[in-house]
């Protein structure tokens, strides 16, 4: 039990490192909760059909609030998950969560341009981040908000289901293992076909292309599969249909040179449907298909088959994120993680504009 007298030590202790963020103490005692109170930041579809979904079926967290700015979006969350009305907050208001001792994480869904403005918001609020994937628009973005996390000792989880997923984790482990010697060529393909034309998803100034947002799925499909992290790019953007992609690309091919010598050819678009890995090693071979949808995910190798059933991406993940929060252990995507995908991304789009090979720096 935590006495008065326990709390009166606490305070000594750490009264210090206190005097440096006002909130050590209260991210301390989030640690001892039973489960984490989550605040979604933007009610749109993965919100709305995905992560709320998923909160009602996790043992280490909940749903606790949400922050958005459409007032009838707010009245109808509030009676479907009976949340309470001083757990509701808009954009203007955000900043106010601080005081909130429900929420320990906020959870930015919200278009890729507005990632870094919520992060480090949260940050500064001293609550802990997930952040969905892109993790943002720039290398810089991204290591500002690193830089916020740290600097207000909270964590930051990037919205990576799939590395949670253990149809991916068994990919990685026979890669990581030489299970067939080394990896030597990956072919990695994701994408659907889009018909929206005002979504942010074809906006420059949101965030849009298909690279960021499906194309990080097949980087993370090369990235996982060789455990390595690529020196070189070659890449070609296209547009099949100029009258909505008229400021992004819809479709990009690219290709990657890792230090052990193996290559990957990935491909990624908003116009064709596909989701698939293959590895070939040295001595054997590996088939995902899918390899990065919600549900399913399942292949075969020279040895055997994959294919793991799971119930909820989300829900595990989130459970395993906020376990690791509650046990202060290593997150399985922390900013790091993003960070690592967007500065590849970045040299894509050098690649594409230039139409040569693109270094990349660590």
């Amino acid at each position: 039990m935590f006495t008065r007298r326990d709390a009166i030590r606490s305070l000594a202790v750490g009264s210090a490192a206190t005097l440096f963020s006002p909130h050590t103490l209260l991210a301390g005692l989030a640690k001892k909760k039973d489960k984490l109170g989550i605040a979604l930041v933007g009610l749109g579809y993965y919100s709305t059909d995905l992560l709320a979904p998923a909160l009602q079926m996790t043992q280490n967290c909940y749903l606790a609030g949400i922050v958005t700015g459409t007032p009838a979006k707010a009245e109808q969350w509030k009676k479907k998950y009976n949340i309470p009305d001083k757990n509701i907050y808009n954009y203007q208001n955000f900043d106010s969560i601080a005081n909130n001792p429900d929420i320990d994480v906020v959870y930015v869904v919200l278009p890729p341009s507005m990632h870094r403005e919520y992060v480090v918001r949260a940050a500064k609020a001293g609550k802990h981040v997930f952040c969905e994937k892109p993790m943002a628009t720039s290398v810089a973005d991204c290591k500002a908000m690193i830089k916020a996390c740290a600097d207000n000792k909270v964590k930051l989880a990037i919205g990576y289901r799939c590395q949670h997923d253990p149809n991916t984790q068994e990919y990685m482990r026979i890669g990581r293992e030489k299970v067939y010697g080394k990896p030597m060529m990956i072919a990695c393909g994701a994408g659907y076909v889009d018909g929206r034309t005002t979504h942010w998803k074809q906006k420059k100034a949101l965030g849009g292309g298909c690279m960021p947002d499906m194309g990080v799925y097949a980087l993370q499909g090369a990235r996982l599969a060789t455990g390595e992290e690529p020196i070189s790019v070659t890449a070609q953007a296209h547009v099949i249909r100029p009258e909505i992609y008229k400021e992004v690309e819809e479709t990009m091919l690219f290709q990657l040179q890792f230090p052990s010598g193996a290559v990957a050819a990935c491909h990624t678009s908003f116009g064709i449907n596909m989701n698939y890995l293959q590895v070939n090693y040295e001595k054997g071979w590996l088939k995902m298909e899918p390899f990065s949808a919600y549900g399913g995910n399942k292949g075969s190798h020279s040895g055997g088959v994959i294919d793991f059933p799971i119930k909820s991406q989300q829900a595990k993940q989130l459970d395993e994120d906020c376990l690791a929060l509650m046990n202060n252990t290593q997150l399985i995507a922390p900013g790091e993680e993003g960070l690592r995908d967007i500065r590849v991304v970045e040299a894509i789009y050098q690649a594409a504009k230039s139409g040569g090979t693109v270094k990349i720096s660590s």
